[in-house]
């Protein structure tokens, strides 16, 4: 895959930010940008995932951990602000513990795309390789519109009105990615299954089969698309090596925030630079769990990439593939030749 630019500047388009809950209301700023996507997880609490973006809009919310549908709560995140949000006094949000939100920038109010069979709503983002996508199912195998113009190395889809699991698309899971999907829902290991109708995703648009959870006719879903970046987000695999000394995995990047999987039936990690954020303490959240923070020593966030630090089915069992998606908090070296520096 060829890159495009990089991006000197990753915190203009990802930022993680922490922040303590106070059961009441605040206004939480620091992001760096109006965000369009955010998902917050109580560190302390063993509380949902909580997700919205600007495109269903701020009161709609799913949960990563689980397949029900899309809720609305009026009183937990009331408003996508220029520097960050503003929060009610919900729980999954607010409530008087520690929590840590991962903020992405897409492009705004979605506007309308026709490049699929299924004419979707998109807010994209090129420069950042970032899309969100809400179209409405049709019970056909059909194509769907991103507007990335640029391959799509991973997207994930959610059916918004009925339960349906999280099927995730990602390059490096096998070497024919569109055959097998990932669920972030659940500890699975791949399935082969037509749910991508075994079409790869191109520079405009990826496919869906006839299943339920990607494509029932007229279920509504959101699908969250990421094009790789040069210097900002890379998304491939790596293969376990069963050692505490583990793979180093080269990114191009410093890296801000890491989400990994195995082809085996452990749970998905997500690792960031700011919960603590120092090599060997990187905590780990699980996507799929209302699990608190774990505080095992994994993982080394290094100024080129990362690397594996314990022997576990969680990211290092011998001969399983792991897939990885990472942001950048640096790249190794800018446009301008500056190179950055580990931690």
């Amino acid at each position: 895959m060829s890159y495009t630019n990089g991006l000197d500047k990753p915190s203009d388009y990802f930022n993680t930010k922490i922040y303590t809950g106070n059961n009441s209301s605040q206004t939480i700023t620091g992001v760096g940008f109006q965000p369009d996507w955010v998902w917050f997880k109580s560190r302390t609490t063993t509380d949902s995932h909580y997700l919205v973006d600007s495109v269903r809009g701020n009161t709609k919310y799913i949960r990563s951990q689980t397949n029900t549908a899309e809720e609305t709560n009026s009183t937990a995140v009331t408003s996508f602000n220029s520097d960050g949000y503003a929060l009610g006094s919900a729980g999954n949000v607010n409530d008087n513990a520690n929590y840590v939100s991962w903020n992405w920038k897409a492009g705004g109010t979605a506007s309308s795309n026709t490049d699929g069979s299924i004419t979707s709503s998109v807010s994209v983002n090129t420069t950042a390789g970032f899309s969100i996508v809400s179209y409405t199912g049709t019970g056909s195998a059909a194509t769907v519109g991103h507007g990335l113009g640029s391959e799509l190395a991973c997207y994930i889809i959610k059916q918004r009105d009925a339960t349906g699991g999280w099927i995730v698309y990602h390059k490096g899971n096998t070497s024919s990615p569109e055959t097998d999907y990932l669920r972030l829902d659940k500890t699975d290991a791949t399935v082969d299954d037509a749910i991508f109708n075994d079409t790869a995703p191109t520079s405009s648009v990826f496919s869906i089969g006839t299943n339920a959870p990607v494509n029932t006719s007229s279920g509504t879903y959101i699908a969250y698309c990421f094009a790789e970046k040069k210097g900002y987000s890379k998304f491939s695999s790596y293969l376990g090596n069963g050692n505490a000394n583990g793979n180093f995995n080269y990114l191009g990047f410093l890296p801000s925030l890491i989400i990994l999987k195995g082809n085996n039936t452990e749970n998905w990690s997500m690792y960031d630079n700011k919960r603590l954020g120092y090599n060997v303490d990187n905590n780990v959240l699980y996507p799929n769990a209302t699990s608190t923070e774990g505080n095992s020593d994994d993982i080394d966030f290094l100024s080129n990439g990362f690397k594996i630090r314990r022997q576990t089915g969680l990211l290092n069992d011998s001969g399983v593939e792991y897939i990885y998606m990472a942001f950048a908090e640096n790249p190794f070296v800018t446009s301008t030749g500056i190179p950055t520096t580990a931690r």
